[in-house]
């Protein structure tokens, strides 16, 4: 990660290869630029009129200072007009951090805001310019990383290092390896990132006060009747793994919070085969697996007083001689069963195992992420994920800790007349619904697992793996719900 300084300057006094100054939409009479333009002899104002640089979001000027002042470049970064949101901030902290290392730069440094809740600007500064830098070059053949800055420094006349300047600062630098661990995670190929593999990473990441990990092999899952996870594994030869992080705070922990994230390591679809299009990006389906896993290898360095639990289920989803067929029935813990129909909506029969088994140890919240519906996205896209819940307070907060990280989420209700669709003539319910609402019908056959406990399903099949690189990141895996996570469980 890059070194963090915090100081008290100006911008036309700092010594860095590159100094990014936040614009606003039309306000090019600052005191800043003011400044910076009588260093420069009026090449500054000069050049953003020739450029048309007017501060609108998104837009960018770079300019050499000619040993005109400390700084080798000045950046200035357009930020829009009015209110600045935090993902502006994390954006800008991005675009700082490429234009840096684009022009080959060892330290740049960026001039704070003076709103009144600048602390987290800053923490979001800071964790954009630290994801944009986000690299998986382990299996090409020239895989040297490429260079980067090391560190960023924060400026701002008159800035002291307060508690909660710092405090916003190291959020983002615990947060950020976080997300990059579950990107690492689903960019593996799926013969290396095996139910197995992910299992080893668990045990190897969750390591500090207060963390444990067990991970239960084939005879242990069959020992506690997870059925669905052993049905779903039939047709692979890879082992299926259940797996089980348990968080407990120094003293007294105020709440309990069971968070389940689906872990389908590579997914065929079963004997309902998919097509070969569809596979390709298939590893991306332990993607939620891959967001509690890393969000769990975050708290010791978050000193949280709350419990928090971990389950990932955890295998492939593949048409082997002994696979699942539709028309079987699975009966799980609670006693509750469910026909089969499709063998490629297998997402929902592993996680109903660990709702169940989380459910038993009457946490305050459960929270469950997949990659679940190909519904959800052809309804919102690949930029929005979803959100069901039981529980509207406990929507409402992963609504404001997803809008405070920058991870879109949408919520979708809980349609208690669609449960007729998925009504089977043998079983409980059956795992798919009718030709619309996939996301929903979903969504109920989650919720018959969980009991009475407040809990909220995260459907995030669209943003949890990039087609294209974007300001955050590369294409790949994003490491979606990590940011959202954290940002609920230190809130509570």
């Amino acid at each position: 990660m890059m070194e963090i300084r915090i100081r008290d300057s100006s911008a036309d006094r700092v010594k860095s290869d590159l100094v990014a100054i936040p614009v606003r939409d039309k306000e090019l009479d600052g005191a800043t630029l003011r400044a910076l333009d009588r260093r420069l002899k009026g090449e500054l104002r000069t050049r953003m009129g020739k450029s048309k640089f007017t501060g609108a979001e998104g837009s960018v000027l770079l300019h050499p200072t000619a040993g005109l002042l400390p700084a080798a470049y000045l950046l200035f970064i357009g930020v829009g007009a009015g209110e600045t949101s935090g993902d502006t901030w994390r954006k800008t902290g991005a675009k700082a951090r490429k234009e840096a290392a684009a022009i080959g730069a060892n330290e740049f440094a960026l001039q704070l805001t003076t709103e009144k809740n600048f602390e987290a600007a800053a923490g979001a500064i800071v964790e954009g310019a630290a994801l944009a830098g986000y690299q998986f070059n382990k299996y090409r053949s020239n895989g040297k990383p490429v260079a980067e800055p090391k560190s960023l420094t924060l400026f701002r006349t008159g800035l002291k290092k307060t508690a909660a300047l710092q405090k916003a600062v190291d959020l983002a630098q615990t947060t950020a390896p976080g997300v990059f661990l579950a990107r690492d995670l689903v960019n593996e190929p799926p013969s290396v990132a095996t139910a197995k593999y992910l299992a080893a990473q668990a045990q190897r990441v969750c390591q500090g006060r207060g963390l444990s990990v067990e991970v239960w092999n084939k005879k242990k899952i069959a020992a506690m009747n997870l059925a669905g996870l052993l049905a779903v594994n039939r047709g692979s030869l890879e082992e299926p793994r259940f797996i089980r992080i348990h968080y407990r705070p120094a003293g007294k922990a105020r709440k309990h919070v069971a968070l389940i994230g689906k872990g389908i390591t590579f997914d065929s679809g079963g004997l309902s085969l998919k097509p070969s299009k569809s596979m390709e990006t298939m590893k991306l389906d332990m993607a939620g697996g891959a967001a509690v896993i890393a969000t769990m290898s975050c708290l010791p360095k978050l000193g949280l007083d709350i419990e928090v639990t971990g389950y990932v289920p955890t295998t492939d989803n593949l048409p082997g001689h002994n696979a699942q067929k539709p028309g079987d029935v699975i009966r799980y813990m609670n006693g509750k069963t469910i026909e089969v129909l499709n063998t490629d909506a297998e997402g929902r029969l592993i996680l109903a195992d660990a709702l169940a088994l989380a459910a038993l140890q009457k946490p305050d919240y459960m929270i469950n992420l997949a990659t679940l519906t190909g519904a959800f996205m052809t309804a919102l896209g690949t930029q929005v994920a979803g959100i069901f819940s039981n529980n509207q307070p406990l929507a409402d907060r992963l609504l404001q800790s997803s809008q405070d990280a920058g991870e879109k989420l949408w919520q979708l209700p809980l349609v208690k007349e669609y449960k007729e669709l998925i009504k089977s003539s043998v079983a409980d319910m059956k795992n798919i619904g009718g030709a619309h609402g996939g996301a929903i019908t979903a969504a109920l056959i989650l919720q018959e697992f969980v009991g009475d406990t407040a809990w909220a399903h995260l459907d995030i099949a669209g943003p949890a793996f990039a087609e294209s690189e974007s300001l955050l990141g590369p294409k790949g895996g994003t490491g979606f719900g990590v940011r959202t996570l954290i940002k609920f469980l230190t809130g509570l």
